[in-house]
């Protein structure tokens, strides 16, 4: 089983219109909403890829009610922490006309120490069972800064290994914990080390703890430090559509390919294929499947070791 930690989980509504203009009336052309959050994404990505998966963080209110209901036909299972605030909605506007979205993102709600302390019981037992987990996003307002780290070392306390995705100071605290993997995107990394050079980056922020760091390149694809080596894997081409979730697929190829004991290349090429075929898809949480059949072998890894 792989577990996936989604504290700040979110109903994410995603709108498509013909030209998103700022001050204006739009018509909406399409409506999807799905359950969603990035540990949520990464599930449902994990269980398109034959893993049994289970979900956990936090959901409460309407909104919660909301998710946990379209969460229960999906495959991945429900061993979210009820509280007593409302889940949070996430808005992604999707203009036809750019291929651009803007997306905007709530706060979510507001956790108690007791409601924290219910996660890290319920958090601790799961992970009895797990093959590896992932801590994905944002911490929901009074989750203190450093609960990440906290979570990476209960997890390599039980054996078991941990991907760590989210950014700022909870990603600066975490990483001190030494997670297995951090997956970061380019600004995120930029802000944990202080260099725009990816190459450079990554490698410093191994130094800083990680033993490996895989960094989101956008459409150029990623670049990997490694234990065994440094890749920079890339897409035959940059593909267009709603780059929401594409990241959370890309954790979710990584995450499959550790617990499968695939070598490095063949995880990039597959995180690098999963998330260009979820640009290709109406939401994030999905992927194009027959996208992703045609991207993989066409997915160019670089060994680009010293």
């Amino acid at each position: 089983m792989i577990l996936t930690v989604t504290l700040n989980a979110a109903l994410d509504i995603t709108y498509q219109v013909p030209a998103l203009t700022p001050h204006a009336t739009h018509r909406v052309g399409e409506v999807h909403e799905r359950p969603g959050g990035k540990g949520i994404n990464v599930a449902r990505v994990l269980c398109a890829l034959g893993h049994e998966t289970v979900v956990t963080g936090f959901a409460g209110g309407h909104t919660g009610a909301v998710l946990r209901e379209m969460l229960a036909p999906l495959a991945p299972r429900d061993a979210l922490v009820t509280v007593a605030g409302t889940t949070r909605r996430t808005i992604a506007v999707v203009d036809d006309a750019s291929g651009d979205t803007t997306q905007l993102n709530e706060p979510g709600p507001t956790v108690t120490p007791e409601e924290w302390t219910a996660f890290l019981t319920a958090y601790d037992s799961l992970l009895t069972g797990a093959e590896a987990v992932a801590l994905c996003g944002s911490l929901p307002p009074g989750i203190h800064v450093g609960a990440y780290a906290d979570l990476v070392r209960r997890a390599r306390a039980s054996g078991v290994p941990v991907l760590l995705d989210t950014s700022g100071e909870p990603l600066r605290r975490g990483i001190a914990a030494r997670p297995d993997v951090i997956k970061p995107n380019a600004d995120e990394l930029a802000r944990l080390t202080g260099s725009r050079e990816p190459l450079r980056a990554t490698r410093d922020a191994r130094r800083r703890g990680a033993h490996a760091v895989v960094a989101s390149l956008g459409p150029d694809g990623l670049v990997a430090a490694t234990p065994d080596g440094t890749w920079q894997a890339s897409p035959p081409t940059a593909v267009r559509g709603n780059p929401t979730g594409a990241g959370d697929s890309a954790v979710a190829g990584l995450l499959s390919g550790l617990v499968e004991g695939l070598r490095w290349p063949e995880r990039l090429a597959r995180a690098v294929a999963l998330s260009a075929a979820t640009v290709l898809a109406p939401a994030a949480g999905e992927y194009d499947a027959a996208a992703y059949d045609k991207l993989l072998p066409q997915i160019a890894v670089t060994d680009i070791s010293p």
